[in-house]
């Protein structure tokens, strides 16, 4: 992926090393079976999953909380993710603008361990997640390594399809979908709830294809072997994927975000087709 002599986004919060940088403690048995099944969950309002009370908020989350020293090999996947958000700021203005949705541009906020929100107090068990209350993205940096070592989804463009999938979010949330789905969520069981929270994931993941499409077609982002490893990002975060692991077997009535071959099949048809209205998970057959 080229993206060394890309733009940098003025929009990233560094709040790694801060006061909420320690990982909240997690007990044994359930509780880290769920952790291990959140760990690669991508998206959604976290504050369904909120593990902890609301503390105060940052004095100055610009300079990284408490000002501890970060961890250096950490620094160029901080350039990294700055280059992708503002690749994302430059093409989903035009985008939305026919729709008559003004692009609101959201922050990132990198943060170490656990973090506080408008979604509550996180850890970073819950994955990369996008927080509709303040509008912004958060990201511990340590994921990248999850998603290579442990999920053997290596490689640029796969960091690049998991904030690309949370901007995703984002532009759901400024198109009004999210407000929608949650209200229809509300007033149904949970596996229907499941369901439309479904839907919702591989509609971000088809607008994270969105992004690519663009991006390789207005700046010749792309490399040979992107496509692929976007792809193997997207299969490692399907809930079959992550429920075989955790549990050795499938339950699909509890799936949230999509399986493996769903997730893949909405990403490739955002990067084929590029549009929005390629993207209506909610009406497709």
């Amino acid at each position: 992926m080229r993206w060394e002599g890309g733009r940098r986004s003025s929009n990233v919060e560094d709040r790694r090393g801060g006061g909420f940088g320690r990982p909240l403690a997690v007990g044994g048995g359930a509780a880290s079976l769920v952790v291990a099944l959140l760990v690669m969950l991508l998206g959604g309002d976290p504050s369904d999953v909120q593990i902890g009370s609301r503390g105060s908020p940052y004095s100055d989350p610009a300079t990284g909380g408490s000002g501890n020293v970060t961890d250096p090999q950490q620094e160029k996947m901080k350039d990294f993710a700055s280059v992708v958000l503002a690749d994302t700021e430059d093409t989903w203005p035009a985008l939305l603008e026919p729709q008559g949705v003004r692009y609101v541009q959201p922050h990132m906020v990198l943060f170490t361990g656990a973090v506080q929100s408008a979604c509550g107090m996180q850890e970073s068990a819950v994955g990369p997640f996008y927080c509709p209350g303040d509008q912004k993205v958060y990201l511990d940096l340590s994921f990248f390594d999850e998603l290579e070592s442990r999920f053997g989804a290596p490689g640029d463009f796969g960091r690049a399809y998991v904030i690309a999938h949370e901007v995703g979010h984002h532009v759901q949330n400024l198109l009004g979908i999210s407000r929608k789905v949650q209200s229809l969520r509300n007033r149904t069981s949970e596996e229907q709830a499941n369901q439309l929270s479904v839907l919702t994931e591989l509609q971000a993941d088809c607008f994270a294809g969105i992004w690519a499409n663009h991006a390789q077609k207005e700046r010749n982002l792309l490399e040979q072997g992107d496509v692929e490893e976007g792809l193997g990002a997207a299969s490692a975060v399907g809930d079959d994927t992550l429920q075989k692991r955790a549990r050795g077997h499938v339950v699909p009535e509890s799936f949230t975000h999509g399986s493996a071959a769903q997730r893949m099949t909405w990403f490739k048809r955002g990067l084929e087709q590029g549009t929005l209205e390629a993207c209506d998970t909610f009406n497709a057959r």
